[in-house]
């Protein structure tokens, strides 16, 4: 009996600091869609208050006059340009370390995974001096590159610790009814693997939709501009024209891809990551 009062005191413990941590996690959130809604007097007067009517006029200004509409687009390009060119490579990438031993297959993929700690800032000067020079700066496609490569590492070796959880009779059964290395690939691998292919392709889309520094670097002309550094230049035109409904609003609308993202596919980013770690 002691024992079950124990259990429940803890279980209910365990809720309510989830409950705490959830709080402090969507407060900000919630604020700034809150505040998005407000007039430049109401946020200046009291800034927890509720609005007392919706100003879409913000969402508007933050469209048309600070050109959120051409970032926004400029992002969609490079998340949707990167996150392919990224499962191209990365996918077969994946099946040939997941499912083939040959000479420095295993010091392949130690490179890999070390390259996972080697952080975009460490490198950015010799990587803007090469693209310099090879007149890829303040291109759209480049930074997709840029940002597909950069993000090799980590996805490999998500997608290949899941595809070494599928088991190996499948392709043992297609190689029998004559199935080459491509075939299993595209029939049996990438059908399986749907969930870890999905769960890369939703963290990189964040990663990519969110990144700033390589973006801020790479990209010169304010009309190649993406959404994060939008919002930067943003601020600091609007804090000092007070606009801050309009700043707001141009944050809401950064927020609102990453939550749909995450909406659609949770289920298969949760179980992605829980396979992700499996090895042989």
């Amino acid at each position: 009996m002691k024992r079950q009062t124990r259990t429940i005191i803890g279980a209910w413990l365990i809720r309510i600091l989830l409950i705490i941590f959830t709080f402090f996690l969507l407060y900000p959130v919630l604020w700034n869609i809150v505040s998005s809604f407000k007039t430049n007097t109401e946020f200046l007067t009291n800034q927890t208050a509720l609005p007392k009517s919706l100003a879409w006029d913000n969402y508007v200004r933050a469209i048309q006059k600070a050109s959120m509409g051409d970032y926004f687009l400029n992002s969609i390009f490079t998340v949707v340009f990167s996150t392919t060119l990224l499962l191209i490579f990365v996918v077969p990438a994946s099946y040939c370390l997941a499912r083939f031993r040959f000479p420095f297959s295993r010091l392949i993929e130690a490179f890999f995974m070390t390259c996972i700690f080697i952080h975009a800032a460490y490198i950015m000067v010799p990587l803007y001096v090469e693209l310099f020079s090879l007149g890829l700066v303040d291109k759209l496609p480049a930074l997709c590159l840029v940002y597909a490569v950069l993000n090799f590492p980590f996805s490999i070796f998500l997608l290949s610790g899941y595809m070494r959880s599928i088991p190996g009779s499948y392709f043992e059964a297609a190689k029998i009814d004559g199935c080459g290395n491509w075939g299993s690939l595209l029939r049996i691998m990438v059908p399986l693997a749907k969930s870890g292919i999905a769960t890369v392709t939703m963290l990189s889309a964040m990663v990519f939709w969110n990144e700033y520094p390589l973006a801020l670097v790479l990209i010169r002309s304010p009309a190649k501009r993406t959404l994060p550094v939008g919002i930067a230049y943003l601020y600091q035109v609007q804090k000092r024209a007070t606009d801050f409904g309009a700043l707001f609003a141009g944050l809401v609308i950064i927020l609102i891809p990453t939550i749909i993202i995450y909406l659609i596919g949770q289920k298969y980013l949760l179980k992605g990551i829980g396979a992700g770690g499996v090895k042989e």
